[in-house]
């Protein structure tokens, strides 16, 4: 039985065979009480509507497929994969959001949900009163929520508006209060979908060594997120989900550099069409592109890299968007994030209403010889994530700057992410 070898083999979470099934273009099954007397309520009028035609009965689409996974207690795992492959499902079919449709789901303890902004927080109460309500849904006393009740204030910053209804706070406050009384209120298991998705970063190094701590207390964690660097340093397993099924369960760092790979390999350029870009309804990520001179297709020297180029659709213009990339190396390091907003004013290319192609020339001299992704970034400053996808593009780099001094030669290799040629003198 299931959890017979669970409590032999001290699991926190337990799924198995776990599928969800969704109808596209059509009406999916119920996942609620609430959802399911509406559904009852138009059945009568859906089913005329098919029958002359008006609506397709839909396909069906399976956003999970057979899952099986086992999470001993106390075990960081991270959870990666691209956009629409299965991770936000999984974890809403794991913290009870959302019904599976097939295999059975066993937790071990109180779980702490931190999936979306907001998630868990009723829209009226103030930021006081939601603390309080979300330990009692944990079965916590309130004894035990006063005692975290200013820690979690202090670390969400919003203790000048902790008495106003929620449904007046900012995305950001959200966000911050949220993951504070997720990460205070002493729930044996943590589902965290990319907490760093909001927030400035300062809060977000605030977040990652909240979770440290909290991985260090011997909780359980699953994560879901797309800053590799934060699976590689919080998590102690990874697994990517592919179309639903894990594809791969290792140790972060080959997990997190075999999907690099996987994600771009051999691609100098990326498009989408415009319905299926990347974005929102303000701002689409419609094409990334590696152009200059290289050496042959992909690879480029270090002394002429390439130039990064930025197809964006833009409907509404913020005047805080910031488009930019992550370069990533094979074992998914970031070595530099850059922003079209970084420099000046008087030398941002402006982004107008239309198709805007911003390019980004990577420095010369700089960077090692090695493989490096990718991964556009576009958010409204400091507010919210509007593109955080994985490795868009890849090149190659082979070090063609910097001299042996015993042959006069080109370096073949040196240490570390980056050689710069730094400048030298005698005292």
């Amino acid at each position: 039985m299931l959890s017979e070898e669970g409590r032999a083999k001290n699991w926190a979470i337990e799924a198995t065979g776990l599928g969800k099934e969704y109808i596209v273009g059509g009406i999916s099954a119920p996942d609620n009480f609430k959802d399911l007397l509406v559904h009852m309520a138009s059945a009568p009028w859906r089913r005329w509507r098919q029958l002359r035609g008006e609506v397709s009965a839909g396909q069906r689409f399976w956003a999970l497929n057979a899952i099986d996974l086992a999470v001993p207690a106390g075990q960081v795992l991270g959870v990666i994969g691209h956009n629409g492959a299965g991770k936000s499902t999984l974890l809403k079919v794991l913290s009870r959001i959302t019904a599976p449709t097939t295999g059975a789901v066993l937790l071990r303890g109180r779980v702490a949900s931190l999936l979306e902004v907001g998630t868990g927080f009723h829209p009226e109460l103030s930021g006081r009163e939601n603390i309080y309500l979300n330990g009692a849904v944990l079965g916590m006393r309130r004894k035990d929520i006063q005692q975290s009740f200013d820690e979690i204030v202090d670390f969400s910053g919003v203790e000048r508006f902790i008495d106003t209804p929620v449904k007046r706070y900012s995305s950001g406050m959200h966000m911050r209060l949220a993951f504070a009384v997720a990460a205070h209120l002493r729930a044996d298991i943590m589902l965290v979908d990319e907490v760093l998705a909001v927030g400035d970063h300062a809060f977000q190094q605030r977040c990652l060594g909240k979770m440290g701590d909290v991985a260090r207390s011997g909780r359980t964690i699953l994560f879901v997120s797309h800053n590799m660097n934060a699976v590689q340093s919080l998590c102690t397993r990874a697994v990517r989900i592919e179309d639903g099924a894990i594809v791969d369960d290792d140790v972060p760092r080959a997990v997190t550099a075999r999907y690099l790979s996987c994600m771009s390999a051999g691609r100098v350029e990326a498009i989408w069409a415009e319905d299926e870009a990347p974005g929102d309804e303000a701002v689409r990520l419609l094409a990334v592109r590696l152009l200059g001179e290289p050496w042959h297709a992909g690879v480029y020297g270090s002394s002429a890299p390439p130039i990064v180029e930025m197809e964006v659709l833009v409907h509404h213009a913020e005047p805080d968007l910031c488009i930019g990339f992550d370069l990533v190396t094979a074992n998914g390091q970031a070595v530099l994030r850059t922003h079209h907003s970084d420099v000046e004013i008087e030398h941002k290319p402006a982004v107008r209403p239309g198709i805007n192609r911003l390019r980004c020339p990577l420095p010369k001299d700089l960077l090692n010889a090695g493989i490096y992704h990718v991964c556009p970034r576009i958010s409204v400053h400091r507010r919210y994530w509007i593109v955080e996808d994985d490795a868009a593009v890849a090149f190659e780099l082979l070090l063609d700057h910097g001299r042996s001094p015993l042959f006069g030669t080109r370096d073949i290799e040196r240490p570390g992410a980056i050689s710069p040629i730094i400048e030298w003198y005698g005292a």
